[in-house]
């Protein structure tokens, strides 16, 4: 089988044996927004045509390819989804050489009744549900980082925070930006103030305006900024997001897990970082549910 995790600035594929174990990867910076036309199946082709030319008959594809700017547009299962409800709602797509399956995102709504949505970290969810016992609290940092609450081997519910995107946005569109040189290095002294920060009072919106001042007073230098405003809005997140529960399994790149890392010991967690490849082992287990022919 071959599973694809298909995202909004990314591709990823990898070749699993029957068993599930993966035999080969690959991937490319090929996500749905820079596929010209709209033309996934050949853009599927061109990454994986030599997989389907070996003999590969089964494709499980998974993320934002599903999305409404993606191949083609899958329902959201509301939560609790677990793996047999994802399975239940894969959704054909054609595609003449091989049997093409999309798992469908999930919807949830915070305590107000707002809605939640997310594309691909449902399936990775699946991927890492023995290491975690299937009852826990897991993080997918990124542009959007989810916190998906787990219960009886579903997610029951999930929460999503604008940070990676909103670091970019004021790193590089705001007057703060002026006041840095470089970007976040690691998670050193001045990530973890920022960190610190983010637990007093005042709020996001003027701990922000700190990283300026702080900057006019010679209290923090430009080599330092970045990290300061990453531990700052990454410290808002966490402790909104860990609301007192102890462990926080954290599935993504090792760089931005280890910052995440960082600031979850920072306000009294304490963090374990899964397996990166969560999505294909999430794919690899719905996979094996699938009746393929």
């Amino acid at each position: 089988m071959i599973a694809v995790d298909w995202g909004t600035s990314n591709f990823r594929a990898y070749r699993l044996d029957g068993e599930g174990a993966m035999v080969a990867r690959r991937s490319s910076p090929q996500g749905i927004l820079r596929v010209a036309g709209g033309n996934f199946e050949q853009a599927l082709r061109a990454e994986i045509g030599d997989w389907l030319a070996a003999g590969e008959t089964q494709v499980l594809l998974c993320g934002m390819i599903g999305s409404r700017q993606g191949w083609v547009e899958t329902k959201y299962l509301p939560c609790p989804a677990g793996v047999a409800d994802l399975t239940a709602a894969l959704q054909p797509v054609p595609f003449p050489e091989a049997r093409v399956l999309l798992v469908p995102g999930v919807m949830g709504s915070d305590s107000a009744g707002v809605p939640e949505v997310m594309r691909g970290e449902e399936t990775a969810a699946m991927g890492i549900l023995d290491a975690c016992g299937g009852e826990a609290l897991v993080c997918f940092p990124g542009t959007h980082s989810k916190w998906l609450q787990l219960s009886d081997r579903r997610i029951c519910r999930f929460t999503t925070f604008m940070t990676g995107e909103m670091y970019s946005a004021v790193r590089n569109g705001t007057i703060l930006g002026r006041m840095m040189a470089g970007d976040v290095s690691a998670a050193g002294a001045a990530f973890l103030a920022g960190v610190a920060r983010a637990g007093q009072e005042g709020g996001l919106l003027h701990h922000l305006f700190g990283v300026r001042t702080l900057g006019l007073m010679g209290r923090l230098g430009e080599e330092d900024a970045a990290s300061y405003l990453s531990g700052l809005l990454i410290g808002h997140e966490v402790r909104a997001a860990m609301q007192g529960q102890a462990v926080v399994h954290l599935v993504g790149t090792a760089a931005l897990c280890g910052l995440y890392a960082h600031a979850v010991h920072a306000c009294g967690g304490e963090a374990k970082i899964e397996n990166e490849d969560a999505a294909a082992l999430g794919l690899a287990a719905i996979g094996r549910r699938v009746h393929w022919i």
